[in-house]
């Protein structure tokens, strides 16, 4: 019997049950969040049931699909785990995306209900608003698959960029977590700076910390100063979870307080450079660790001491390999939904895309940098290809290079006459703003082979570009 008195099945994982047992489980008592008003287990099961009954009502069926378009809140917490708890499947969208891109995602994904916050967002630094929801019905089709979550790698359009995870899976990598040594504990907090849209925040900071019973602490806002004063705001140890950009902003503190209750801080996404960890540990005292994962599989392999820097530990029951210099990770099934690259998982093996190498006597595994063409922005991850897609649509252009050099660099060739700003004004409509070119380069011919491809190597269009 479940929270709410519904009789489940024994032995199923999906719907109320396995989010009961692995999310929602312990006593009312215990504090889930800081917000800082504290938010206990008790009144969490409470507003995930008056969320349930409000997606029930809305259309949502179980074997249904929501999508979720809501910013790190309350609302996403208990919207998701409401889902679940009908046993539908959630489509993660995150809210910076365009209505142009969110209508793309929507008509291929065909969800039962879509939730969206019910007017403007709060503009600044948050990493936690307060947001009304508006949930519109959209279709009465049960989902395409049986997955629990939905993601979306790099935007909505091209093969591979759709991801479906599991309920057996989540919670597979929720009680991965539970095995990794130097995760936070019960008892213990985490300051969580990354969306719950992407898998380190979703799995990493929220599912992980429900199921263990760590305090979430998201900042006032996202400064260096904010997280600073939520290490400080609690007694207990405090780990900081984020992505590189994070500890800019902390390296950013002159001066900061002593902090005897700062444990570590934990960042995924891309590799930190050693002068970068090595200033940052030295202006806090806290070991930097790092976590190495994607959206397709969760954490993959860890360092949480900082001890193997740049290298990693393979995670408790992830498998590995490297064939011509790519990492693979052993997996039961393909990760992607609809039309993919037949290529990328094949024979239990899932190609990563990522340059690595494997210590044939410690098993560590060092990442060389990226295969393709998925690169981090200010933590985010985006897609090159999807930028360039965009730019090839765009009226006028005749044809788009995109790359990052430094930042992302569009260099384009018109079949008429346009101002780069009013190409920049429409590309604004189509794509999210880390996303949008930081450059828009225009050439009279671009640079192709003697086989009429495109040239992509950045040194070639710097010397072509005027």
């Amino acid at each position: 019997m479940t929270m709410d008195g519904t009789v489940v099945v024994p032995g199923t994982t999906m719907g109320a049950q396995w989010v009961d047992e692995v999310l929602l489980a312990g006593a009312a008592s215990d504090i889930c969040f800081r917000l800082p008003t504290p938010i206990d287990r008790g009144m969490l099961r409470r507003l995930v049931l008056e969320r349930q009954t409000e997606l029930a009502e809305s259309g949502l069926r179980p074997g249904g699909a929501a999508a979720l378009r809501l910013p790190p809140s309350m609302a996403f917490v208990t919207h998701l785990l409401a889902v679940w708890r009908l046993g539908g499947q959630a489509i993660l969208l995150d809210h910076r995306l365009t209505d142009y891109e969110v209508r793309r995602a929507v008509e291929r994904l065909v969800p039962q209900v879509v939730v969206s916050p019910d007017g403007p967002v709060a503009a600044g630094l948050r990493t936690f608003v307060d947001v009304e929801t508006a949930v519109a019905s959209y279709s009465g089709h049960p989902a395409n698959t049986s997955h629990a979550v939905v993601q979306l790698s790099s935007g909505s359009t091209g093969p591979s960029k759709v991801i479906g995870r599991t309920a057996e899976d989540l919670i597979e990598e929720v009680h991965r977590y539970t095995e990794i040594d130097g995760v936070p504990v019960r008892g213990e907090r985490v300051i969580l700076l990354p969306s719950m849209v992407h898998v380190l925040g979703l799995v990493g900071g929220l599912m992980y910390g429900l199921h263990a019973g760590v305090e979430l602490v998201p900042p006032a806002r996202l400064t260096g100063d904010a997280i600073v004063a939520a290490i400080a705001s609690g007694k207990s140890p405090a780990t900081v979870l984020g992505v590189p950009f994070h500890i800019g902003l902390l390296a950013s503190v002159n001066e900061p307080r002593r902090l005897p209750q700062f444990k570590r801080m934990t960042t995924g996404g891309e590799l930190v450079p050693s002068a970068v960890s090595g200033a940052f540990e030295d202006k806090y005292g806290v070991p930097l660790g790092n976590m190495y994962g994607m959206t397709e599989v969760g954490v993959i392999g860890t360092d949480l001491f900082g001890a193997h820097r740049p290298a990693i530990q393979p995670a408790p029951g992830i498998d590995v390999r490297v064939v011509d210099g790519e990492l693979h990770i052993r997996r039961p099934e393909s990760p992607y939904l609809g039309l993919s690259d037949p290529t990328r998982w094949a024979d239990g093996w899932l190609r990563t895309k990522d340059a690595g190498v494997i210590d044939p006597e410690t098993g560590l595994v060092s990442i060389k940098g990226r295969l393709d063409s998925q690169v981090s922005v200010g933590g985010l991850k985006v897609d090159l290809t999807e930028v360039e897609y965009t730019m090839n649509t765009l009226r006028g252009v005749e044809a788009a290079v995109v790359v990052h050099d430094g930042s992302i660099t569009a260099y384009v060739q018109l079949n008429e006459q346009r101002d780069v700003a009013r190409i920049e004004a429409d590309l604004a409509q189509l794509l999210a703003s880390y996303k949008r070119p930081r450059s828009v380069r225009v050439l009279a011919q671009l640079p192709r082979t003697t086989t009429g491809k495109l040239v992509r190597d950045t040194a070639v269009l710097r010397k072509a570009a005027p």
